[in-house]
């Protein structure tokens, strides 16, 4: 009998080891050929299966940043934090509610490496960093389609919650004019080109030196050679911490590198009715 368990035992750890093996498919057959391609599809949910047993860091509440690269990473710590029912509106109208059952994973930005952030002026930046902030609205815009999904956070009893999501057009945002503008600038490079300010103040690589950075002053027609490398279009993202959008005639927008430490730094104004971009770092 215990050598019919060890039998059976050592068979499947051999099995185990072999599907975990690049080696045991270096000669498969069609039908192998088609196991393994399902496998490779299936990845992703592997991954988030996979981190069923990942826990937040303790502390990671305290900073809302902390908490939502966690939340976007992590299948069973995002569930966990959905309030359910969870309720959708549509321009505040509610929709339906959603139960954790019917809940589908949502990775946001990670997949895309970088996210977004726009301010109306560069002191507000350090909001992130406010420990003590309870209220956080996440927007996915899709400029493509005229359409802002909002995730709306709180911080209850010391534990942030995803509480509702709400859709609405471009129209009805805080940045509606920018985000119009902003849509057709990361689209159009004709357009862009002529929404340069006549002399822009900016910090760029130097293009013969990539040691170095060139910090200066210059004129539309330098834009192609030094501007930044990624100009995000179709759908990006903001934060919304609480701070005031005033519709002043001044955006600020974020481009962060999730893991490469990189950030650009776009600075807009409205002069009489036209965007144009009046200083850049990256």
């Amino acid at each position: 009998m215990k050598k019919s368990v060890f039998s059976t035992l050592a068979l499947i750890c051999a099995f185990l080891f072999c599907i975990s093996s690049v080696g045991c498919f270096d000669n498969k057959s069609g039908n192998e050929a088609q196991e393994v391609d399902s496998l490779v599809d299936d990845s992703l949910l592997a991954d988030s299966e996979a981190q069923e047993d990942v826990f937040m860091p303790k502390g990671a509440d305290e900073l809302f940043d902390d908490f939502f690269f966690n939340f976007a990473a992590n299948k069973k710590l995002q569930r966990a934090r959905i309030q359910s029912p969870l309720p959708w509106y549509n321009n505040k109208v509610l929709k339906k509610k959603t139960t954790k059952g019917n809940w589908a994973m949502d990775h946001f930005f990670m997949e895309d490496g970088y996210y977004t952030l726009i301010f109306d002026e560069k002191k507000q930046i350090d909001v992130v960093k406010d420990t003590t902030v309870n209220h956080v609205i996440v927007e996915k815009i899709f400029l493509e389609k005229n359409n802002i999904k909002q995730y709306y956070f709180d911080r209850l009893k010391g534990e942030w919650m995803l509480t509702s999501i709400n859709e609405m057009p471009v129209d009805s945002s805080r940045n509606a004019s920018f985000l119009k503008f902003y849509y057709r600038f990361s689209s159009d490079e004709e357009y862009q080109l002529q929404s340069i300010n006549d002399l822009v103040t900016f910090s760029a690589p130097d293009p013969d030196d990539d040691f170095n950075t060139i910090t200066g002053m210059m004129v539309p027609d330098q834009w192609p050679t030094f501007k930044p490398s990624l100009i995000p279009g179709k759908v990006i993202y903001n934060i919304y911490y609480g701070q005031p959008y005033l519709k002043t005639n001044q955006k600020v927008l974020l481009i962060r590198g999730i893991a490469n430490g990189l950030e650009s730094e776009l600075v807009f104004q409205n002069k009489n009715g036209v965007w144009k971009l009046i200083k850049f770092m990256s």
